[in-house]
């Protein structure tokens, strides 16, 4: 009788790595397996950087070409002026979107190749807009943005500075290269006056010029000194003698003059809100007929512009002498002498460096 044959069951076998022979007959052993690269980490300092500059880039660019745009389009007409201006703006808007978009795709590129490229990229670009947007010849274009965006306020400011340039360009350079070698004697207290009290040095000496043409003397009209001083508070007073350390100041004391007319000065112009015309108009007029404010108030007057129809000839133009002596001061301050306004490119150069306190 014949007995069943049994089969063993075939065990699975484990799976193997497959090696090959070597030239020896031998076994290679298998290679190790690359472990993945971790993701490379971001350095959040360069896209803070490049975030900066490109935000930086397209603010400088903006501002250039709506002030251009609006020194090219200026005007009341809606076809002519209103309508371009504003599709102008929406073109505007679609070139830096379609601008981001390129970017986004560029700069992955660029980071792959190194890593710090994308931020040096935009750096390099804000700094080329920069040069280029603040060339002197576009001192212009920023002019007509600072109108567009200030609106009234600043279309009077502009009309106020100009008054300022053409007054500088009236005093001829020889009249105005005197009041200079004058002026050096009392320099040095000017100079620590403004220093005490936190104001322009250029504004007290355009104050000296012009209430004395730095020539202290007294007035027919009370005025004492190289500030030509006359009604001024007590508390101005005492914060003069504070500062100088006195019981009692001495108004013919060039110093001490020098002292006073600067605490005069910040009084008033933080009276005035910081409105530097409406502050020398004030220190101008002093506490008479109730002082500034009560004479704006009288007329319902806002600003210098609204205010200077209404006052003489002289407390009208006061304002305007100061700022043009203050801005010959400036420029000799700078430059070491000073420059005929219609000479060459000097009107541009010296509304580039602006009016002081402005």
């Amino acid at each position: 009788m014949t007995r069943p044959i049994t089969l063993a069951k075939s065990q699975p076998r484990s799976a193997q790595p497959v090696r090959a022979k070597a030239g020896n007959g031998r076994k290679s052993p298998a290679k190790p397996r690359r472990k993945a690269k971790p993701p490379r980490k971001q350095n959040w300092w360069l896209i803070a950087l490049e975030c900066v500059a490109l935000v930086v880039a397209a603010a400088l660019a903006t501002m250039f070409l709506l002030g251009y745009s609006a020194s090219w389009l200026s005007g009341p007409g809606f076809f002519t002026s209103l309508l371009p201006f504003a599709l102008g703006v929406l073109m505007l808007m679609l070139v830096v979107a379609a601008l981001l978009i390129g970017w986004s795709r560029v700069r992955g590129w660029l980071h792959g190749r190194v890593e710090y490229l994308p931020a040096a990229l935009a750096v390099s670009l804000a700094a080329s807009t920069g040069w280029f947007v603040m060339h002197d010849g576009y001192t212009s274009v920023f002019t007509h943005f600072r109108t567009l965006v200030g609106g009234k306020q600043e279309a009077e400011k502009v009309t106020l500075a100009h008054q300022v340039y053409a007054a500088y360009r009236r005093h001829g350079i020889g009249g105005l290269q005197k009041m200079m070698v004058r002026a050096d004697a009392f320099n040095p207290a000017i100079e620590d006056a403004a220093k005490a009290f936190d104001v322009d040095i250029n504004l007290l000496q355009g104050i000296a010029a012009t209430e004395s043409s730095f020539m202290p003397r007294d007035s027919f009209d009370g005025g004492k000194g190289l500030f030509q001083i006359t009604a001024v508070p007590k508390a101005i007073t005492r914060e003069a003698a504070d500062e100088l350390d006195v019981e009692e100041v001495q108004v013919n004391d060039p110093k001490h003059n020098a002292y006073v007319a600067a605490a005069t000065f910040k009084h008033y112009l933080q009276e005035m809100n910081g409105d530097l015309f409406l502050g020398l108009l004030a220190y101008n007029i002093g506490p008479r007929n109730g002082g500034l404010r009560f004479i704006m108030q009288q007329y319902g007057a806002t600003d210098f512009a609204t205010m200077q129809p209404y006052l003489q000839t002289l407390p009208r133009d006061y304002p305007i002498r100061v700022l043009s002596y203050a801005l010959a001061f400036k420029l000799y301050q700078h430059d070491g002498k000073l420059l005929a306004y219609e000479e060459g490119d000097n009107a541009m150069r010296i509304q580039q460096m602006g009016i002081p306190g402005l």
